[in-house]
């Protein structure tokens, strides 16, 4: 393996059994590659890997269309922002709040009247 224009300086201690440092030897042996060549051909891809997943955010369908809506949607920030589209599902609350059946309740300008009891408690 050809190696890098860069100094590799640091260390990295690795404890282990004496059969995993033979596997690693073998391994490494097999792909005419010294262990430490071994270690960069193979473990430092696989860590790469690792940390780019872990970085990344991956969005649902879902959330990639309410970004977009936003995104598109623009206000600015004195504006109130409308939510995104939702997808009605008959039978949900979503389809009740669609058709209006929960729109009152859950609507904090809309105060609706208090029902007092006829029996004192």
């Amino acid at each position: 393996m050809a190696t890098s224009a860069t100094n590799r300086d640091d260390r990295i201690e690795l404890r282990t059994t004496k059969e995993e440092k033979r596997l690693l030897a073998t391994a490494a042996a097999y792909e005419r590659l010294d262990v430490t060549s071994f270690h960069h051909a193979y473990v430092l891809p696989t860590a790469r890997e690792v940390v780019d997943r872990a970085e990344r955010i991956v969005l649902s369908e879902r959330d990639t269309s309410a970004s977009c809506f936003f995104l598109e949607n623009r206000r600015s920030p004195l504006q109130p922002c409308s939510p995104p589209p939702v997808a009605v599902v008959p039978g949900t609350v979503s389809a009740r709040v669609a058709r209006g059946a929960h729109s009152r309740s859950h609507d904090p300008r809309i105060r609706l009247p208090v029902r007092r009891s006829s029996r004192l408690s």
